[in-house]
């Protein structure tokens, strides 16, 4: 992306923020003129801005630390190397994509451009889905949050496993996928250079390079995160969070109501586990197994942002199988083992 189009990014964006806020304004509207109540004075729509700004403010952080580290990768990691640490093997490769968030901890917003990056450097298209969906739970500081949370027990160990499991199974399905069929076509912002483009810079300058492309990478990804921070702030705003909560005694759609709980509320894998500890006296384990299995891979703003790697139905697929597996297996632990 060369200097005029990251000006015209950066100008855009603004009007972008107010025009999707003004737009999620009309729904509110839409949606309460029948019963004669003002969506500015009613409550609402403050609390979409407090939400949004919320869920926005959490994730910008960890974008720009995925941003970052995707221009540190595109920089100093050629595609030779990145290839002698890739297993040949399917099943070792993808196991290998499950663990990779111990080595470039991220969580689900900053995984997408170190995704892309990795992928742009030749990774297996396996390897990537395993480390795109594993990252933001398989990685150290997920792992000491959720420690505080919970303690040492069912719920740590299996929220760890079992988001290994879905991750390696999913990331072993694509092995089989073509990558021009998944895989978008890459545009001229963010096609890569040769690797012999940056090896005449000396230290500082790769730095700087690095930090430009980071620059490239949060612009590119930035408007998927507002307007997927949008929408996951208006379905908060809209449904009321009563319905799904009362239905927490059911064995099935307790599961479902905290799977969906988690889809909507998009929130960032580090604190997620504090969250769903709130919910203990209200919902089975299972259930909030479920929430913190699944939120981490999919949800709202996350899906928005995987539309800037995968065709739309291979996102659809990304959104499906991992609810599909993780329903699985929280339904056979609310209905077979006591916990």
């Amino acid at each position: 992306m060369d200097k005029a189009t990251r000006q015209t990014a950066a100008r855009w964006l603004p009007w972008l923020i107010v025009g999707g806020m003004a737009a999620t304004a009309v729904v509110v509207w839409l949606f309460n003129r029948e019963s004669g109540e003002s969506f500015l004075l009613d409550g609402r729509f403050p609390t979409f801005v407090t939400i949004f700004l919320g869920i926005f403010i959490e994730a910008v952080p960890f974008l720009t630390a995925g941003a970052i580290v995707s221009g540190f990768i595109e920089v100093f990691i050629s595609k030779q190397a990145l290839d002698r640490f890739i297993p040949r093997n399917p099943i070792a490769a993808s196991l290998f994509g499950s663990l990779l968030g111990f080595a470039l901890p991220v969580c689900e917003c900053g995984v997408v451009p170190v995704t892309r990056r990795l992928y742009q450097k030749g990774l297996p298209l396996s390897v990537g889905i395993a480390f795109l969906l594993a990252a933001p739970v398989i990685n150290p500081i997920v792992l000491a949050s959720t420690y505080a949370a919970f303690g040492w027990g069912p719920m740590l160990i299996g929220r760890f496993g079992f988001t290994i499991l879905i991750a390696f199974l999913i990331g072993l399905i694509f092995y089989f996928a073509q990558p021009e069929e998944t895989l978008l076509p890459e545009s001229p912002e963010t096609a890569l250079l040769p690797d012999s483009a940056y090896a005449d810079a000396d230290g500082g300058g790769r730095v700087w390079q690095a930090l430009a492309i980071a620059g490239d990478d949060f612009t590119d990804m930035g408007r998927y995160l507002i307007i997927g921070s949008m929408l996951a702030a208006g379905m908060q705003t809209l449904v009321p969070q009563s319905t799904l909560l009362a239905i927490g005694s059911d064995a099935f759609l307790s599961v479902v109501a905290m799977m969906t709980l988690a889809f909507v509320l998009s929130l960032c894998s580090t604190v997620d586990a504090f969250v769903a500890l709130s919910f203990v006296n209200t919902f089975s384990p299972a259930a909030i197994l479920g929430f913190l299995v699944f939120g981490p891979m999919v949800d709202i703003k996350s899906a928005l942002m995987f539309l800037s790697i995968f065709r739309r139905r291979i996102v659809l697929y990304l959104i499906l199988l991992p609810m599909a597996m993780t329903l699985a297996i929280a339904l056979y632990i609310n209905l077979n083992v006591a916990w």
